[in-house]
C-alpha cells in the first residue's frame, strides 16, 4: 500500500483529495525537453507525485544553464551530464516513490510515437516550434492531453490542448516562424522568474488533467509580460472551428509523417549547431575516442564524448548525434563533423 504522507497537504485541496492523488501516483507523462522550462515541471511533477515521468532531452548540461535550469549545479557542468540524466538523479532523491526514465535522444518523426507509448499527458519543455508541431501532430492522432508553453525576455505563454475538445496548436499557429523573424534567446535573452511562472502554470494544468478534474483546465491562451506586470487571457474557443485545421480538423500529420521538419538545429543562446541523422545509428564511444586519440583534447563518460579541437567544441552522442560548438553556421558544422567524425 503507498504511503500518502508525502502528499498530505496537497491531498487536503479539496478539489484534489485522495482520488485525485491516487490518479496522479497512476499516471505517466512525457517531459518533453529538460531545458528551464522542462527542469521546472519535471520538479513539480515529481514532487506532486506523478508515479512516471519520462524525460526527454537531447542536450548535455552548461554553466549558462544554471540560471534558471533548477534542476542541474556546477558538478553536473563538471561531469558534462546530458540534461535527462542529471535531471533523473535528482528527482530520484526528491521521491524514490516514483519511477523516472530518463532518455537522451532528439525528438522527431521516429521516435515520437514509441515516447508516447503509455503516456497520459505531454508537457512541453521545447524551445521550437518544429519539436511543438511534431508533438501537436502526435497528440491530436493519439487523443493524448498536452500543455504548450514559450518564454522569451520576461514574457511567456501557454494554452493546454484536450484534443477534440479545444484548437490545436496549429489552430493558433498555422506555420512555424521564420528563422530571423522572431526573438530568440541571443537576441532577447530570458530571465528566471518567467521560466517558473509559465513551467507552474503548465504542472497545473496538468495536475488538473492527471487528476480527473478536466472541468478545471484552462481553455484559453495565457500570455504574461512580468517585466510590465501584465497578464492577457485570450479566448481560444472559436479557433478550431473557424480555421478549418489542417490538423485537428483535417487530420493532416505533415510533421509526423515526415514531410515537415529537419534533424539539424542551430542551437539558440549557444554558438553551437545539432546535426543529427533520421534514426540513427548507435555509436560506439570507446572506439570513437580512441580514433581521436592525438586529434584534440577528448573527454568521455558513459553518455557522451567531448572533442576540443581547433577552436571547436564537439559533443557526439551515443545514437549519433553530434553538437558542434563553436559556431552557428550549418555548413561550417557539417565540415567539422565530416572533418573529425566522418559520415
Amino acid at each position: 500500500m503507498m504511503n500518502l504522507d508525502r502528499y498530505a497537504r496537497q491531498i487536503r485541496f479539496h478539489e484534489l483529495g485522495e482520488e485525485g492523488q491516487r490518479r496522479l501516483l497512476a499516471s505517466r507523462v512525457l517531459v518533453c525537453g529538460c531545458g528551464a522550462l522542462g527542469t521546472v515541471l519535471a520538479n513539480a511533477l515529481a514532487r506532486a507525485g506523478v508515479g512516471r515521468l519520462r524525460i526527454v532531452d537531447r542536450d548535455f548540461v552548461e554553466t549558462s544553464n544554471l540560471q534558471r535550469q533548477v534542476l542541474f549545479d556546477e558538478d553536473d557542468v563538471a561531469q558534462n551530464l546530458p540534461k535527462a540524466i542529471a535531471a533523473a538523479n535528482k528527482l530520484r532523491r526528491i521521491n524514490s516513490q516514483i519511477e523516472i526514465e530518463p532518455m537522451v535522444a532528439d525528438v522527431d518523426h521516429t521516435n515520437i510515437l514509441k515516447l508516447l507509448e503509455g503516456v497520459d499527458c505531454i508537457v512541453d519543455g521545447t524551445d521550437n516550434f518544429e519539436t511543438r508541431f511534431l508533438l501537436n501532430d502526435a497528440a491530436v492522432k493519439l487523443g493524448v492531453p498536452w500543455v504548450y508553453g514559450g518564454c522569451i525576455g520576461a514574457g511567456g505563454q501557454t494554452m493546454t490542448i484536450l484534443p477534440g475538445e479545444t484548437p490545436c496548436l496549429r489552430c493558433l499557429v498555422h506555420e512555424a516562424p521564420p528563422p530571423g523573424t522572431t526573438e530568440t534567446c541571443d537576441t532577447a535573452g530570458i530571465l528566471g522568474p518567467i521560466v517558473n511562472v509559465i513551467a507552474s502554470i503548465q504542472a497545473m494544468e496538468a495536475l488538473k488533467i492527471l487528476s480527473g478534474r478536466r472541468d478545471a483546465v484552462q481553455r484559453s491562451l495565457l500570455v504574461f509580460d512580468l517585466w510590465e506586470n501584465r497578464l492577457l487571457p485570450m479566448k481560444a474557443g472559436g479557433l478550431r472551428e473557424g480555421a478549418d485545421c489542417p490538423t485537428c480538423v483535417r487530420h493532416e500529420f505533415i510533421w509526423l509523417s515526415g514531410e515537415r521538419g529537419t534533424h539539424t538545429a542551430v542551437l539558440c543562446g549557444r554558438n553551437a549547431v545539432q546535426l543529427a541523422q533520421p534514426g540513427g545509428a548507435a555509436l560506439s564511444l570507446a572506439a570513437l575516442a580512441e580514433k581521436l586519440a592525438g586529434v584534440g583534447r577528448v573527454t568521455r563518460n558513459p553518455f557522451l564524448l567531448r572533442l576540443e579541437v581547433d577552436g571547436y567544441t564537439l559533443t557526439v552522442f551515443a545514437d549519433g548525434r553530434a553538437i558542434i560548438g563553436g559556431t552557428d553556421d550549418i555548413a561550417t558544422a557539417r565540415t567539422v563533423y565530416a572533418k573529425y567524425i566522418g559520415g
